[in-house]
């Protein structure tokens, strides 16, 4: 009886694996269908696919020197194997805490000021009646995004230098002599974060104008009908309609909470103003460039990729357990 029973489930169970293999093999064959179908669609894709494959996936093989004495001149085959040497050299620098505090504040300076003016920006152009006016400022104001961070930190440069106008009017507003304001460390996450607000909140604002577009406009003549005005319209339909949008944003922005922009902290910056300007991206170029220490700059940025990668999953999670509103 037991070797019936022993046979009967034996059986069940190919037969289980067998359904499993077929639905596999029924999903690859659909997969080549559609490609073949969608051909054009495909070939077109593939310069992108290539990109991603070649210059972000590949390259991820090169993490492995964080765990090692790297030499160029010796490979990765060649060089020591030091495990986590140099994490731990980064976490006993007495620089640590200094790098890791002036990114996550600048991050802060930028969500907390930064994030919600875009959106703002939105809704108050939104409300425009003039389309001609509406593009003027939209073109106005995307313009900056599209000028090279060099030409944008050489402008402020001169504006903040000792005879720039920004130097001036703070001389005048504080009652003080005109100085140099990027060697004031006490002045330099105001003036970063508002440096790349100017920048980017035109641009950033874009996503928000086409969720708008996509809002059903009986809803505000459902509304108006119903004596709302403009700005309960905007606080009852408006923002929840963007707030899929805003909350999507929100999570892939906490997402790089610890990364900064290399190239304007490394223009902006210097010596005198270490206290409040370094950050992890531009300790990792001098690390890792400057004095050619490739293993432990790389350390320190796989430390970084780390915890945004942990802020990420986390921000989702909370995201998803709120408002059912996430990434995956």
């Amino acid at each position: 009886m037991m070797n019936v029973i022993a046979k009967s489930i034996n059986k069940k169970s190919a037969s289980d694996q067998m359904n499993q293999d077929m639905e596999k093999l029924n999903i690859f064959v659909k997969i080549w269908k559609n490609m073949k179908r969608h051909k054009t669609i495909y070939y077109m894709a593939l310069p992108i696919f290539l990109y991603y494959i070649i210059f972000h996936y590949l390259p991820m093989y090169g993490i492995v020197i964080a765990f090692m004495d790297y030499k160029p001149a010796r490979g990765f085959s060649g060089s020591e194997w030091v495990g986590f040497e140099n994490f731990i050299k980064f976490f006993e620098n007495p620089y640590f805490f200094r790098v890791v505090r002036n990114t996550f504040l600048l991050n802060v300076y930028q969500v907390v000021i930064g994030f919600p003016i875009p959106i703002v920006f939105a809704l108050i152009l939104n409300e425009i009646q003039s389309v001609k006016y509406k593009k003027v400022v939209q073109t106005v104001t995307y313009m900056p995004h599209f000028v090279s961070a060099v030409v944008i930190c050489g402008i402020f440069i001169t504006f903040l230098r000792t005879d720039g106008i920004f130097s001036y009017f703070y001389a005048l507003l504080m009652g003080e002599d005109a100085t140099n304001l990027l060697s004031k460390p006490e002045l330099f996450r105001g003036v970063f974060t508002g440096m790349n607000i100017w920048q980017q909140f035109g641009w950033g604002s874009i996503i928000y104008f086409a969720a708008l577009a996509g809002i059903d406009p009986t809803l505000y003549e459902a509304a108006a009908i119903d004596g709302a005005n403009r700005l309960q319209r905007v606080i009852k339909i408006t923002l929840p309609s963007l707030a899929p949008t805003i909350v999507t944003l929100f999570i892939l922005r906490i997402g790089r909470m610890m990364t900064m922009s290399f190239e304007k902290i490394i223009l902006l910056y210097n010596p005198s103003i270490y206290e409040t300007a370094d950050v992890i991206s531009s300790f990792v170029y001098r690390k890792g460039i400057l004095e050619q220490n490739f293993s432990y700059g790389t350390s320190v940025g796989l430390f970084n990729s780390v915890i945004n990668l942990s802020l990420i999953l986390l921000a989702n999670y909370i995201s998803r357990r709120i408002n059912d509103t996430s990434l995956w």
